[in-house]
């Protein structure tokens, strides 16, 4: 028995729930009709977090106590997460026919079809409007400045942002899911909305961010290394990729990413498609020297972006397969 079935037996096991989900996902996306209504779960933790940020933060105070603060902010923010998705797991997991309502709680907090969405606009808007239209597109999934960036740049901006939120949006909530059930993903996704805000090393967040940077690698190590390993299966089953490639790369490429855990995916990704990834990039205020990932070329078109577009898709079969065969053996 999967831990995330331990707050009741009414409801199916979570295996069954979450491959729900992700079809939920993969065929509903944002579902933004919806959250026109009611604020989506991701936004509510970023207004805590903010709310938090901004009384708590003083970035011209002593280093060890914005820690402190910092620290006390993820404290209190994942004690509420953990309390809110236990609450809802026993009511869920008590009650057969609200199994459903429990499938859609994750599909919500899942981020397959949202990511497939955004990184095709940014080939749609290379093919269509060119560097302009390139450079709008991936405006929205990275946190670089896209105004620094030739069409080969926005082509490897949105294949590795495709890569490293595959790990983070898709892999890693469907992963603490299944270890532990609603309170799992709840924690999960306020660390990374945490991270995502706070978890910066500029002068701002450097101390007070230092926290929920670190509990996000935690969360992450296991979650980061799947998500390149389903890339190299994924890559098996995809006429023109290279699994092999993949492994190779993976295995020795994955250590020079400045981040200890998106490096796994994104050489998964670069080894698969022939691309070289990474490397130096600018930030608004910053400059990033980093080494390329990869055996490839760093000449990433429209077309490699829509390459790895297929192999993501075939990336989610295989996790769901692998939830589908997990489940069936728990």
């Amino acid at each position: 028995m999967l831990l995330g079935d331990l707050f009741g037996s009414a409801a199916p096991p979570v295996g069954f729930v979450l491959l729900v989900a992700l079809a939920v996902d993969a065929l509903c996306g944002e579902m933004g009709p919806v959250f026109l209504r009611v604020p989506h779960p991701v936004v509510l933790i970023g207004r805590a977090v903010s709310m938090l940020e901004a009384r708590w933060n003083d970035p011209g105070g002593a280093a060890r106590r914005l820690r402190r603060r910092g620290g006390a902010a993820v404290l209190l923010l994942v004690a509420l997460a953990a309390v809110l998705g236990a609450a809802l797991a026993v009511l869920a997991r008590g009650h057969a026919w609200l199994w459903p309502v429990e499938a859609l709680a994750v599909a919500v907090l899942l981020a397959q079809r949202s990511l497939y969405d955004h990184v095709r606009a940014v080939a749609d808007g290379l093919d269509e409007g060119g560097l302009a239209g390139g450079r709008a597109a991936v405006r929205h999934i990275v946190g670089r400045d896209p105004d620094s960036l030739d069409a080969h740049g926005v082509g490897r901006a949105a294949v590795e942002s495709l890569a490293e939120n595959f790990s983070d949006g898709v892999v890693a909530p469907a992963f603490w899911y299944l270890v532990l059930g609603l309170p799992g993903i709840l924690v999960y996704k306020t660390v990374n909305t945490l991270d995502s805000m706070i978890g910066h090393k500029t002068a701002r967040y450097r101390h007070f961010g230092m926290v929920a940077a670190r509990l996000d690698d935690v969360l992450n190590l296991v979650p980061a290394r799947l998500s390149g390993l389903l890339i190299v299966l994924a890559a098996i089953a995809l006429p023109g990729a290279r699994p092999g490639a993949a492994l190779v790369s993976m295995l020795k490429d994955a250590g020079k990413h400045r981040s200890p855990n998106a490096g796994w995916p994104e050489a998964a990704m670069a080894g698969a498609l022939r691309l070289k990834l990474a490397g130096p990039r600018r930030y608004p205020g910053e400059i990033v020297e980093a080494p390329f990932i990869g055996p490839g070329t760093p000449d990433v078109r429209s077309a490699d972006i829509r390459s790895a577009l297929l192999l993501y898709v075939a990336s989610c079969v295989v996790l769901a397969a692998s939830v589908l065969t997990f489940a069936a053996l728990a």
